[in-house]
């Protein structure tokens, strides 16, 4: 992991925030009901940490590996930018957000817990893993969170980003 430095001087170069879903925007638990649908339980903190983002003028993706209505409706909810779901290869669609918005792969930050977030984590400019994330993401993340998937780890991350940048949360809130 870098040091406070050289975290905050990565944080300054961010255009885009990208998050898996999974273990990151939840603590990893899936519910299933006897119909087959899914419930998710997102945490309201780290939601707000992702709109925050989006009112200082940040870009947001999701990445996920998982086709689900609740996810859709999470991200509408929490004003995502851009939703990639049922990604298999991670990587695509990091590539597809470098291309359409015309950015370097250091200008992105990305947070993912497990093996098929590697990838990204490897190729993005600043990097994160909650602290239940699995070793070797952790291990190649240039942050990993004081908290769990889903228990306050996203917020934490949109936290750095924004202070990194000087953005206080007063500045938000008249926006």
């Amino acid at each position: 992991m870098l040091d406070n430095l050289d975290l905050k001087y990565k944080a300054k170069k961010i255009k885009l925030v990208a998050f898996d879903v999974d273990g990151v925007m939840t603590d990893g638990s899936l519910t299933y009901l006897p119909d087959g649908s899914q419930i998710k339980t997102f945490n309201a903190k780290d939601g707000q940490g992702v709109v925050m983002l989006n009112k200082a003028g940040f870009l947001t993706a999701i990445i996920t590996a998982k086709d689900s209505p609740v996810v859709i409706e999470r991200a509408k909810t929490l004003g995502i930018t851009k939703l990639y779901s049922g990604q298999t290869n991670k990587i695509n669609a990091l590539n597809s957000l470098v291309e359409e918005f015309k950015l370097d792969y250091s200008q992105i930050a990305y947070m993912g817990d497990d093996y098929p977030d590697l990838c990204v984590i490897k190729r993005v400019g600043l990097s994160c893993a909650p602290n239940d994330a699995i070793d070797e993401v952790k291990q190649n993340a240039s942050f990993v969170s004081s908290y769990g998937g889903g228990k306050g780890a996203v917020r934490e991350f949109c936290d750095f980003i924004l202070f990194s940048n000087g953005i206080s949360f007063d500045d938000l809130i008249s926006k």
